[in-house]
């Protein structure tokens, strides 16, 4: 159940990106009628990262908001994120799954690879994972793109100069669809990322 309405924001658009999912996303979202929803589909299965830049290379507008479609994050918690980022103080708001409603594993797998990367990186973010985060479209653009730069969207925006702040949101148990990352797989994958993100940072900063 969502309780969440965008009646009281008058400039907005949905994007969809379908990664080939298997369970008919592009067939059911195809027949709603909304005239603000926009859908894409992946010719192949491409990845969180790639369907995040596509729907973000595609928006026409400035603010970008990103939630998963697991139904995990609460959109609900979209207000306190524009609220905040409307301020004008900040490149990025993100959320902080302080009550995860995942498996054990998971949750300790996830403190582990976040002291790291803070560790390294210094991002000040306990929760990079969390997709649901507002920021700016220019600086996200302005980023290269690589396969999992979604992980590491705090320390890039401070990278280019951009302020950052993270606030506690609702996290629920999943009800839709499996996730695909594997730990082991992940975690290999991470630590390759995480090399490559702090030479980019230092790169950045000889600038």
């Amino acid at each position: 159940e969502i309780n969440f309405s965008l009646k009281n924001f008058y400039n907005y658009e949905i994007i969809i990106i379908d990664d080939c999912s298997i369970d008919d996303t592009f067939k059911i979202v195809s027949k709603l009628t909304n005239k603000k929803l926009r859908l894409y589909k992946n010719n192949i299965n491409r990845g969180q990262s790639f369907s995040i830049w596509r729907g973000i290379e595609k928006s026409s507008n400035e603010i970008i908001i990103t939630i998963d479609g697991d139904g995990q994050n609460d959109p609900i918690d979209i207000i306190k994120l524009v609220k905040l980022y409307n301020t004008n103080k900040y490149g990025l708001v993100g959320g902080l799954r302080l009550k995860r409603k995942d498996n054990i594993i998971k949750r300790i797998s996830s403190l582990f690879a976040n002291y790291i990367r803070n560790l390294v990186l210094k991002d000040n973010c306990r929760d990079t994972g969390c997709s649901l985060k507002i920021f700016s479209k220019t600086i996200f653009m302005k980023m290269p793109y690589f396969d999992g730069i979604h992980r590491f969207l705090p320390a890039l925006f401070k990278a280019y100069g951009c302020a950052t702040t993270f606030i506690p949101v609702n996290h629920r148990y999943r009800k839709f669809g499996t996730s695909n990352y594997g730990t082991f797989d992940r975690a290999i994958r991470g630590i390759r990322d995480l090399i490559k993100v702090y030479f980019l940072i230092r790169k950045l900063k000889n600038y």
